[in-house]
C-alpha cells in the first residue's frame, strides 16, 4: 500500500489493520512485556476517542498529550486521530513558558497526561487534564459516528522555536500516512519487521517514522519509556527488533558506552539496519559505528513540516556516506533564490513537494507564506547540492552560515573535522560577531571521559583539515551541548552559553 493508493484517515487505517490482521502484535512494552494487537489497538482507540468526547471535546478541536513514551502514549495519539481530534504534541522538555504558549495558541480543550507529567502543565492550565493510568479499555462513550477525512487536520506539532516563538505545524491525516509510507517504502518495511522507538512521540521522527511507519506497513513497534544505552541492544535482542531509529548524538552515546563497558549487539541476526535522522551524521562517526557493531546505518533527512522523512539512502544499491540520500515518495530539488531548479552540482536551497507537505502554520499566515513557495514547494531552509544520481548533500542552513570576511563557511564542515577525532562525542561550530571579520568561527565540543586531548589540539586538527581561515579561533569544552527534543544540537544557544 502506498500513500497514493490509500485515501483514508488514520481511523480507516486502524480499522483496516484490525480487520485484516487482528491478532498481529503491534505494540510491545519492553519493561512489562505486555503487548497490544491490532484488534486491541482499535478497541483502545475507540475508548480514548470516547473519553475525549465525554469531556465535551468536539471532533476537530485540539486535544493535547503530555506523556512520556510508552504503549499507552501511542494509543492516546492514535485514539485522538481515530476520533477526529487535533492531536497536539506537548514537548516535555520545552519549559513552562513554551508549554503555556502551545496550550494557548492551540486552544486545546483537554490534555492527556501521566501523573508525573501533570505538573509540567502548571498549577492552573487553561484546559482540563485527564490522567492516563492503567489499561485503556472499557465500555465508555464511543467515538463520533462522523469519520475524519484524509484531508482533515490530524496533528499539531510545534517546532522547537530556538530562535523565536515556536510555530504550530498543521498536518492532515493524508500528510501523516504519506510520511509513514515514505518511511515504509524507503526501508522496505513488512509485517515481519519490528522497530525500536527510542525517540519521543512528541517529536515528528518518533511519531511519524516509527509509529505511523509501523501502522502503514502493518509491522510492530517496541516502545520503552526512554532511550537507555545500557538497555538498547538487549531490548532489540529480547523482542526481536529488526530496525531502530536514532539521532546522531545517540549513535555517539552507543559508541561511547561500548568503549567504556564493552556492550555489543551479539546474537542479533534479525537486526537489518539502524536509521539516523534529525541532524547530519558525521561520516567518521558512521563508519566507526558500522565497523564496531556490524550494523548498517541508513542516513535520512526529514522535517516536521514534511511529516518526517523526505530523503533516505536506499536499502540496496549505493549508500553514500555523508549524504541523507535520494527522494522517496516526494519530489526534492535544489533551487535558487527564485525557487527555480538549479543544475546538478550547484548549491542552493532544498525544496520538497508531495502529499506529505503540511497545510501550514497555525495562526501564522506570514510564516506559512514564507515557507510555501509557488508550485506547491516547501522551503526547507537547508542548503545543499544534488549529484547526477539524485543524492543530496546538505551543506548548511541558510540562517546558520558563518560569514567571515565576506566568505561563507558552513558550520558542518567544522563539525565533521572535529568529529574525526575519536574523543569528540558532540561538536558544533557557530559564528560570533567580531570587529575585524564581521564574524569569527568558534566551536563547542563534548569530550569522552578521561581524554587528554586539549582545545589547542582540536583547533590544530581543524587547521590541518580545513585551513586556518575556516578553523575555530576558539574552542569551548562543555559537559553537554544544548539539544532540542529530537536530539539536534541547538547552535543558536551556543553563543550565549559560551560567553
Amino acid at each position: 500500500m502506498t500513500a497514493a493508493e490509500f485515501d483514508g484517515s488514520i481511523r480507516d487505517l486502524v480499522d483496516r489493520r484490525a480487520d485484516g490482521a487482528p491478532d498481529h502484535i503491534f505494540l510491545i512494552d519492553p519493561d512489562s512485556g505486555e503487548t497490544t494487537t491490532f484488534a486491541e489497538l482499535a478497541d483502545r482507540c475507540r475508548f480514548v476517542a470516547g473519553q475525549a468526547g465525554a469531556q465535551g471535546v468536539k471532533p476537530g478541536e485540539a486535544v493535547g498529550y503530555a506523556m512520556v513514551n510508552g504503549t499507552d502514549t501511542a494509543t492516546v495519539i492514535l485514539g485522538l486521530l481515530y476520533g477526529g481530534y487535533l492531536a497536539t504534541a506537548i514537548n516535555l522538555v520545552a519549559g513552562r513558558q513554551t508549554i503555556d504558549y502551545v496550550l494557548a495558541d492551540s486552544g486545546a480543550k483537554l490534555v492527556f497526561c501521566h501523573e508525573h507529567t501533570r505538573d509540567l502543565l502548571g498549577d492552573s492550565p487553561p484546559c482540563r487534564t485527564l490522567v492516563v493510568a492503567g489499561e485503556m479499555a472499557g465500555t465508555g462513550r464511543q467515538p463520533s459516528a462522523t469519520r475524519p477525512a484524509a484531508s482533515d487536520p490530524g496533528l499539531l506539532m510545534y517546532t522547537s522555536g530556538t530562535t523565536g516563538t515556536p510555530k504550530g505545524v498543521l498536518l492532515t491525516h493524508q500528510n501523516l500516512i504519506a510520511g509513514g509510507t515514505n518511511t515504509a517504502i524507503a526501508h522496505e518495511l513488512t509485517p515481519q519487521d519490528r522497530g525500536l522507538c527510542v525517540l519521543p512521540l512528541y517529536h515528528i521522527n518518533g511519531l511519524c517514522v516509527t509509529l505511523i511507519g509501523a501502522l502503514v506497513s502493518g509491522s510492530g513497534l517496541i516502545l520503552p519509556q526512554r532511550f537507555s544505552v545500557g538497555k538498547f541492544w538487549d531490548q532489540l535482542r529480547r523482542h526481536r527488533g529488526t530496525w531502530f531509529s536514532v539521532v546522531p548524538t545517540q549513535i555517539s552515546y552507543l559508541l561511547n558506552e561500548a568503549a567504556a563497558n564493552g556492550h555489543d549487539p551479539k546474537d542479533l541476526d534479525q537486526l537489518r539496519f539502524g536509521r539516523s535522522a534529525s541532524a547530519p551524521l558525521s561520516p567518521d562517526v558512521q563508519r566507526t559505528f558500522e565497523a564496531q557493531f556490524n550494523v548498517p546505518v541508513i542516513e535520512t533527512m526529514g522535517l516536521t513540516e514534511t511529516a518526517a522523512q523526505i530523503l533516505s539512502n536506499p536499502m540496496h544499491g549505493t549508500r553514500k556516506i555523508g549524504s541523507p540520500g535520494i527522494a522517496f515518495g516526494n519530489e526534492v530539488i535544489i533551487a535558487d533564490a527564485e525557487h527555480k531548479e538549479l543544475p546538478r552540482g550547484e548549491e542552493g536551497e532544498v525544496l520538497v513537494r508531495g502529499r506529505n507537505i503540511m497545510l501550514g502554520y497555525l495562526n501564522n499566515p506570514d510564516a506559512t507564506r514564507a515557507a510555501l513557495a509557488p508550485g506547491g514547494w516547501l522551503r526547507t531552509g537547508d542548503l545543499g547540492r544534488m549529484d547526477p544520481q539524485g543524492y543530496v548533500t546538505i551543506t548548511g542552513r541558510l540562517k546558520e552560515l558563518i560569514i567571515k570576511g565576506g566568505e561563507n563557511i558552513a558550520p558542518r564542515e567544522v563539525d565533521e573535522a572535529l568529529y574525526s577525532h575519536p574523543d569528540v562525542i558532540e561538536a558544533a561550530a557557530f559564528g560570533r560577531s567580531c570587529d575585524q571579520y564581521g564574524q569569527r568561527v568558534e566551536a563547542a565540543v563534548r569530550l569522552r571521559d578521561g581524554t587528554t586531548v586539549q582545545p589547542a589540539d582540536l583547533i590544530n586538527l581543524c587547521r590541518d583539515k580545513l585551513g586556518a581561515f575556516k578553523a575555530p579561533d576558539r574552542l569551548h569544552v562543555l559537559p553537554e551541548l544544548p539539544k532540542g527534543p529530537s536530539g539536534k544540537i541547538q547552535r543558536a544557544r551556543l553563543s550565549d552559553l559560551t560567553e
